[in-house]
């Protein structure tokens, strides 16, 4: 299975990037960052740095401690938030477990999902899975999620042939899906737009 790891070398870089964007509206302090990580407080200051001088990550002192977040204006920012969303939590567990769940088509996470910003109205979908879907197993993955988060996470599945058929009748809810800010977890995007 693909990780992050594979396109970066430096692990400690690999592990700061997945600790800043699993929760890309929080600040990490660099004590934090060690804890989080694991890796010695050395070399967490120095791959900070340079991915400040990358301008990957924005620094600003309260108190006797610097906060460090990833910057949405980096270059990368929204393929490396979707390879943090597919590699970690609840799209890794997905993944490993897609066998379980079903014969999957695609897994879309919305854009306020994996940024972990509020829903822009209450009946918005966090998650759509499209396929042959055993419920009970997707439920409890997003359970699980659901005590991690601490909020409830509203998912839809849906067959491939109720998406395609929905689709081609320019269904509201699902041209909403598809004119949103999206992150594809499983599937093509393209073979889903189109």
């Amino acid at each position: 299975m693909a990780a992050l790891r594979d396109f970066i070398v430096s692990k400690v870089r690999v592990k700061i990037i997945k600790t800043l964007l699993e929760n890309p509206k929080e600040m990490y302090y660099v004590r934090d960052l060690v804890r989080r990580t694991g890796e010695e407080i050395n070399s967490v200051r120095r791959e900070l740095s340079r991915m400040e001088e990358l301008s990957m990550v924005k620094k600003e002192a309260r108190g006797n401690r610097l906060y460090y977040w990833f910057r949405t204006d980096y270059s990368f920012y929204s393929e490396l938030l979707s390879l943090v969303a597919k590699t970690t939590g609840l799209g890794y567990r997905i993944r490993k477990n897609k066998g379980k769940i079903g014969r999957l088509s695609f897994v879309v996470f919305s854009g306020e999902f994996v940024r972990r910003r509020p829903k822009i109205s209450s009946d918005q979908v966090d998650i759509l899975v499209v396929g042959d879907v055993v419920l009970p197993e997707l439920a409890g993955l997003v359970r699980q999620e659901e005590s991690v988060r601490s909020q409830e996470i509203n998912y839809t599945p849906m067959t491939k042939d109720e998406f395609e058929f929905r689709k081609r009748r320019r269904d509201p809810f699902v041209l909403g899906i598809l004119a949103s800010s999206r992150f594809m977890i499983l599937g093509d995007e393209q073979e889903f737009v189109s």
